[in-house]
């Protein structure tokens, strides 16, 4: 069984940083795609960044560039996204996800593929103004 474990979640005051974790279990198809997406109560979920692993290319939702991070460390079979400057607009629970490389893109509306095979049960982020 496939099985993603985040990990790296908490609460921190705005301006602050977070590091996220995601190690995949039972997952190991290195050209394939991860990401990580997050749901704020109330609202949709909304793809923040993803990770394309056999190039290392990245994608990120206009919300977040220029201040996260994706990040992969195959030899771990762990992806990281490294979260700074946040906002009280990031407090979410946050989704590691793994899926077919077609899934990796960032449409012209701006928007992250979410259409992954494999979700993680998710980290708690909340940021306090």
């Amino acid at each position: 069984d496939v099985q993603l474990v985040e990990s790296g979640g908490g609460s921190v005051q705005a301006g602050g940083s977070l590091r996220l974790s995601c190690t995949a279990f039972g997952y190991t198809y290195y050209r394939d795609c991860m990401g990580w997406s997050r749901q704020a109560p109330g609202k949709g979920r909304e793809g923040v960044a993803s990770i394309y692993r056999g190039g290392g290319i990245t994608y990120y939702a206009d919300s977040v560039k220029g201040r996260f991070t994706i990040s992969q460390d195959n030899t771990k079979n762990t992806v990281y996204l490294q979260m700074n400057s946040l906002k009280p607009e990031d407090t979410a629970m946050y989704y590691c996800a793994a899926g077919a490389r077609h899934i990796c893109y960032r449409d012209d509306a701006g928007e992250i593929g979410l259409g992954f095979d494999y979700w993680g049960q998710g980290t708690q982020v909340t940021v306090s103004s």
